[in-house]
């Protein structure tokens, strides 16, 4: 879930060499983990609007690996997305990126 979460650290980081758009929905997907992760806690966050994961059952346990599993699926397409931004920002600056040929040896 934090590796997930991670996306938005390095697409705020980015900002603005990476589309806004891509920010903020790296942004809703942390929020939508984060919060879930919190549901999943051992505080009870049900005055707050958060209902409880209950992680200890059989049917918790179903319930936070399906959500880790759809927000892994999520997180791929935003990761492929920030790493296009980031080959067309290295493709705009002379001398750097793939095609760059490497020194030779000795």
């Amino acid at each position: 879930l934090h590796a997930n979460m991670d996306l938005y650290k390095w697409a705020y980081k980015l900002a603005p060499a990476v589309p806004g758009e891509l920010v903020l929905d790296c942004f809703e997907l942390a929020w939508r983990i984060r919060e879930m992760d919190m549901q999943a806690s051992p505080y009870d966050l049900s005055g707050w609007g958060y209902e409880a994961i209950e992680i200890e059952t059989a049917p918790g346990r179903a319930r936070y690996a399906a959500a880790q599993r759809g927000f892994a699926a999520e997180a791929q397409v935003l990761r492929r997305r920030l790493l296009a931004a980031l080959d067309a920002l290295l493709a705009a600056v002379p001398g750097a990126g793939p095609d760059v040929p490497e020194e030779p040896e000795g």
